[in-house]
């Protein structure tokens, strides 16, 4: 599922997270949810709210330590993971390995260069990780947490035949080139936003307009509303993508 974005989101995955799992069979379901948090972030009990309800990874991004007290929680929890190319010194991992009834499952979390914070590159961790995990895993997806579209397409096509999956998130825009890849990786450029659809990035419009006609800095608010989950299923011996907006 696309970033999930305030009390909306949450609610958009309480209301239709187990309608999905019986509709699509499915076995594993991850989440970025670096924007859970009115403030931007996640806080350790909405983590646990989130995992509660069924999600069994929650990826992060730009925003993962925005709320202090999630990095203890990273240390603690594996369910959690953060960008796998932050500094060698932030708390928590970039990856994780679940088992489900298909399997062991390794979820790598990275983030892009262009356009966001200094972070290593994200092709080098990529490789690093996958070295370490493709004997031990029978699955690999990854969620690739970046701005622009030509990073994320170069990372596909890096990766393709190597992974099972790679997820866009980020620009909370989900968008319509989902495809299996010719080595067969399933692949979307973004998942798109879980929560308020009629707004800017999960925020009320008014905020971005005034950012963009006045140049000053502005505080993001949230939206009140109704939410929609946005994200792609994916199975791996079918080799099919969906994307969904429900």
């Amino acid at each position: 599922m696309g970033d999930i974005v305030g009390v909306p989101g949450a609610e958009a995955v309480r209301r239709n997270i187990d309608g999905l799992i019986k509709k699509y069979n499915i076995d594993f379901v991850a989440a970025n949810g670096e924007n859970m948090n009115p403030y931007n972030g996640i806080t350790p009990s909405e983590a646990e709210d989130l995992h509660y309800l069924g999600v069994d990874v929650i990826t992060l991004g730009n925003h993962a330590f925005r709320q202090r007290k999630i990095a203890t929680f990273l240390e603690d929890n594996e369910f959690i993971i953060r960008p796998a190319n932050f500094p060698p010194s932030a708390s928590g991992s970039g990856h994780t390995i679940q088992n489900c009834c298909r399997g062991k499952v390794c979820f790598i979390n990275l983030m892009g260069q262009v356009g966001m914070d200094p972070c290593e590159n994200p092709f080098s961790a990529a490789d690093r990780i996958i070295n370490i995990v493709k004997d031990e895993c029978d699955f690999i997806f990854v969620d690739f947490h970046a701005e622009a579209t030509s990073e994320k397409k170069a990372m596909a096509y890096y990766l393709d035949g190597r992974v099972d999956g790679i997820f866009g998130t980020h620009t909370h825009v989900e968008t319509a080139d989902e495809r299996i890849m010719p080595k067969g990786t399933a692949y979307i450029t973004d998942v798109g936003m879980t929560g308020v659809q009629d707004s800017v990035l999960g925020a009320k419009p008014e905020c971005s307009i005034r950012r963009f006609t006045t140049g000053m800095n502005t505080n993001f608010e949230h939206i009140d509303g109704v939410g929609v989950v946005c994200g792609v299923v994916v199975d791996t011996e079918k080799k099919t993508i969906i994307r969904i907006k429900e």
